[in-house]
Formats: structure tokens, C-alpha cells, sequence
């Protein structure tokens, strides 16, 4: 009698997490707006490690709050992806499980990079309609987004062997509870902000007892001007 051999798993992207947090954890303010809050290191930081990304990804929300049009920050990190075997700019993508993102924001008004949307089959008839005059919008999941299909989609589909998350903390709680997450990047600024409601980096659904916790452990970690900053790996 023959065997079945075991179905290969899907090649997935090498995913890592950004982020910049106050000594309290706190992402942002709790009101409705952004305001970048560490320093010109730390935002070059940002610019660095995008170079050396086949594509950025952020949540809806993250993307309307900051108007962030996810671009390769200038000529300086363009040379940088070049030497790096990279595309100019990278390809930039937005998850937004119920498709409400507003297809007029900044970031659809930058055409320099194909920008696609991961959603599911919540989203509406007319916002489909509206999203795909836009970008490439695609449907994975019913309810929530299934990262893992996703991401190997984007490897096979895009290319996609390197993918940079810059937020928010429900997406990347999302990731971390998929174990999708294989590096994690934290500048640790020396600002209180304080509120129950702030954001933080892992805003979604908690694991419900300690075993169960995503673990990482600590790569580097170092205090330049008053911030840490800390790379983490996944265990």
C-alpha cells in the first residue's frame, strides 16, 4: 500500500516587527491622532530596515492615523535596496480585515509601488468596488485575515522573502498569536504617556494563560541618547 507523502508547507516570508514605544508601552496617545515621538535615530532606524524589505505592511488604521504612504525614504535607502537586490521602492501592503480603509488616503495617491490589500469576506460590494480602483484588493479569510495564506500568497505570488510590520498593535497581535512573527525591533523611549486606552504593540486578543505566550529571546540591545533600542527573536 502506498503512502501519501506529507504536504509540503508553504514557503513563507522572514517577517519582523518595528515598532517605537514609551517606557510605559505605549504606542501612541489614546485620542484619534499620531505624533511621532522618537528620535531622528530612531526614525532613520525605520528607514534602514525598510531597505531591507521586499515589502512593508501596516493595518488600516495605522496607515489613515500616521498618512503614511510607506515609500523607501528617499535617495539615500533607494541606493541602499538597490545594493541590497531589492526594488526601488517597496511593495506596499495594508491588512484590513473589514475593508473599510478610505480609498482616498495618502497612500493610494502615491502610485511609485503596487500597494494590495488583505481583507476578508466582510467587506462590502461597493467598498471592493472602490478599493480595487486603487490597488489589488484580495480575500483571505471570512471573518479575520488568514496571515498564514497571506503571506504565501506574497511570497509566490510577489516574491515577498522579507516583510517589515510598522503596526498597528492589533495586526501585529494578530501575527505574534499566528507565530508568524520571526524578529521583533523596539526603540524604548524615555516618555511616560500613560491611559488605559493608549495603544500598545499587542492590542488584540491576549493569550489566556502563560504557557501559551509567544516567547522571544533578547539579540542586542543597545542605549544610544537616552533610548534603547532591542532586537528580539522569536523562540
Amino acid at each position: 500500500m502506498s503512502r501519501k507523502s506529507p504536504a509540503k508547507k508553504p514557503k513563507l516570508p522572514f517577517v519582523l516587527c518595528n515598532f517605537a514605544m514609551t517606557a510605559d508601552g505605549k504606542i501612541a496617545f489614546a485620542r484619534e491622532h499620531f505624533i511621532p515621538f522618537g528620535s531622528a535615530r530612531d526614525r532613520a532606524l525605520v528607514m534602514q530596515l525598510r531597505a531591507t524589505a521586499d515589502a512593508l505592511l501596516c493595518g488600516a488604521r495605522t496607515v489613515e492615523v500616521t498618512g503614511t504612504s510607506l515609500g523607501n525614504g528617499g535617495d539615500k535607502f533607494r541606493r541602499q535596496r538597490v545594493k541590497n537586490g531589492l526594488a526601488e521602492h517597496p511593495l506596499r501592503v495594508i491588512a484590513s480585515g473589514s475593508g473599510s480603509i478610505d480609498s482616498d488616503a495618502r497612500i493610494f495617491k502615491q502610485r511609485f509601488s503596487p500597494v494590495i490589500i488583505l481583507t476578508t469576506e466582510r467587506i462590502s460590494a461597493p467598498g471592493l468596488k472602490s478599493l480595487r480602483t486603487v490597488a489589488e484588493v484580495e480575500i483571505f479569510g471570512k471573518t479575520e485575515i488568514d496571515f498564514h495564506a497571506a503571506f504565501a500568497w506574497l511570497r509566490n505570488k510577489w516574491g515577498v522573502r522579507r516583510l517589515l510590520c510598522e503596526g498597528g498593535g492589533e495586526l501585529h497581535s494578530a501575527l505574534v498569536r499566528a507565530r508568524l512573527v520571526d524578529e521583533l525591533h523596539l526603540t524604548i523611549c524615555p516618555k511616560i504617556f500613560g491611559g488605559r486606552h493608549a495603544p500598545t504593540i499587542a492590542d488584540g486578543e491576549c493569550f489566556p494563560e502563560l504557557a501559551m505566550a509567544a516567547q522571544f529571546k533578547l539579540v542586542t540591545a543597545r542605549a544610544i541618547g537616552g533610548e534603547l533600542f532591542a532586537i528580539f527573536a522569536a523562540k
